[in-house]
């Protein structure tokens, strides 16, 4: 994408709109400023003069079919046109189009989800026991998977975590660097507690990364964390690749497994709403149809 483009002034006040009265975070605001590049780019190729509130659905839908063409994902694709629906539906409030002609367009996902891997409690039971104590670096470690699995943080949320993240007599976990900015509180099972009490009195210190690299006691990156969990999976003799990400599914899933309501699960994930939790629900064999069966024995109880 050419660096010299520029975007008209009129959508620059959507944007400035989106940051100041929709209050979006500024890294949303990026997001949809390069969607909206991305486009102006490309209609000024195939529609000189016209601007994005002036072009036909034609013209939208086949710009779409050659980013498809160019490898671009459904999910990707989908954000293209939530993005730019958005400033058509502002043009259209606004009186400087008579209609959003992206209203109503939705992509379906032909490839369809994939199940994610999650373990079984047995696996994940031996992935903990195959986290050593001998020595403090193998003791950080093992707290870091107990984060993991035990409060279905995300990589770069634990990454970010700081000393006084923790709250020792609530017993939580307060996450300030969540997906889309968003931040969260949560709490700590017992046994994950009692671990990470232990590792703050052997780390010391009241302030700074609450995990640091042996070496040069810098936070750790995500690539570390990475290694962390696939070493223990090795220990563990767990099949298939094993990775942070695995240990968030099998929180979120063991959860459910237990009856814990979707809203509940949802909100210590840090997910928007429920219905982003419910990838749970759709691709997991089985699921879907017990939660509508529960729903079902509710309402007739």
């Amino acid at each position: 994408m050419s660096a010299s483009i520029r975007l008209d002034p009129w959508v620059e006040g959507y944007l400035d709109y989106l940051l100041e009265v929709r209050r979006k975070t500024k890294r949303t605001v990026t997001d949809v400023r390069c969607t909206l590049k991305r486009a102006c780019e490309a209609f000024a190729e195939s529609h000189p003069g016209q601007e994005l509130w002036e072009l036909e659905l034609e013209a939208y839908l086949r710009w779409l079919e050659r980013e498809r063409r160019a490898g671009r994902s459904e999910a990707c694709l989908a954000k293209y046109v939530s993005h730019l629906r958005g400033l058509l539906d502002y043009c259209w409030r606004s009186g400087r189009s008579d209609r959003n002609v992206l209203d109503g367009l939705s992509l379906r996902d032909t490839q369809g989800r994939r199940a994610p891997r999650v373990l079984s409690l047995e696996e994940a039971g031996r992935l903990v026991e195959a986290c050593s104590q001998s020595t403090p670096l193998a003791r950080r470690d093992r707290v870091i998977v107990l984060l993991l699995y035990g409060c279905g943080l995300r990589t770069a949320e634990l990454c970010a975590l700081r000393v006084q993240d923790v709250d020792r007599e609530r017993r939580e976990l307060f996450v300030r660097q969540g997906k889309g900015d968003r931040q969260r509180v949560v709490p700590i099972p017992d046994g994950v507690h009692t671990a990470l009490l232990a590792y703050l009195l052997e780390r010391g210190g009241k302030r700074g990364a609450l995990f640091r690299t042996a070496a040069r006691r810098r936070p750790l990156a995500s690539k570390d964390v990475t290694g962390v969990v696939r070493e223990a999976a090795a220990r563990a003799g767990l099949a298939g690749a094993v990775t942070p990400r695995t240990l968030r599914h099998s929180f979120a899933t063991h959860l459910m497994d237990r009856g814990v309501d979707l809203a509940v699960i949802s909100s210590l994930m840090g997910h928007r709403s429920p219905s982003e939790t419910g990838v749970y629900l759709h691709v997991l064999p089985g699921r879907a149809g017990a939660a509508v069966e529960q729903i079902a024995q509710e309402g007739t109880s």
